[in-house]
């Protein structure tokens, strides 16, 4: 993990991917001074899940993607847009919860809890079947973290069952579209060490 996170981008997708996190520091503290302390939280969530694409060493194309969404998503919010754009919660759910479906599949394969990837052999039909649930147990933890939020935090988080029911329902088809991605295409950066010791073919480090 070490080596991939420290590794220079090579490809103009890895650059642009290394210039959206930037964005994304710059955004934090842009937030801080600019807008309420709640806004600035905000844009601090979003760190993580823009490193985890370069930590697990996913290649170029991918890393890009999954930062570009986690920052439409943290800003959606800070400029409501969610509330002001109709339909645009639905589809942020949508590919929102297709992209961390993937990265938690990738997690769960590296770690040997359960393979769903091409370069740990899985079968297509495993993640076809498995990413689906997995973005429906997603789903469920996002919409009890916005429950909560509403019941001890502030009453202007919109919860309501149909909002409820709807973003699940959108999250279970983002992991449908992560289904069919993991069983067709290959997600590690090439020729480089994927997280948790192993390298891109899917060998464990050090193994004969």
């Amino acid at each position: 993990m070490k080596e991939d996170f420290l590794r220079p981008p090579r490809s103009l997708e890895e650059w642009s991917a290394d210039a959206l996190r930037a964005l994304g520091v710059i955004g934090v503290g842009v937030a801080l001074i600019w807008f309420v302390p709640t806004d600035a939280g905000i844009a601090a969530l979003a760190l993580p899940a823009l490193m985890l694409p370069r930590i697990l060493g996913l290649r170029g194309s991918f890393d890009l993607a999954v930062c570009a969404t986690v920052l439409v998503a943290a800003w959606s919010n800070v400029f409501d847009l969610y509330r002001t754009v109709a339909g645009w919660d639905l589809l942020l759910h949508l590919v929102c919860t297709g992209v961390l479906t993937i990265i938690t599949a990738l997690i769960l394969t590296r770690t040997d809890v359960v393979a769903m990837t091409r370069d740990r052999g899985a079968r297509p039909r495993t993640p076809l079947v498995l990413a689906p649930l997995l973005a429906l147990a997603l789903s469920a933890m996002w919409e009890m973290v916005e429950w909560l939020g509403w019941a001890f935090l502030s009453d202007d988080i919109f919860v309501t069952y149909q909002d409820t029911i709807g973003d699940m329902v959108f999250g279970g088809l983002g992991g449908v579209a992560a289904g069919v991605v993991l069983a067709t295409a290959s997600l590690n950066r090439p020729h480089s060490r994927s997280g948790f010791g192993e390298t891109t073919n899917g060998s464990r480090a050090g193994r004969t």
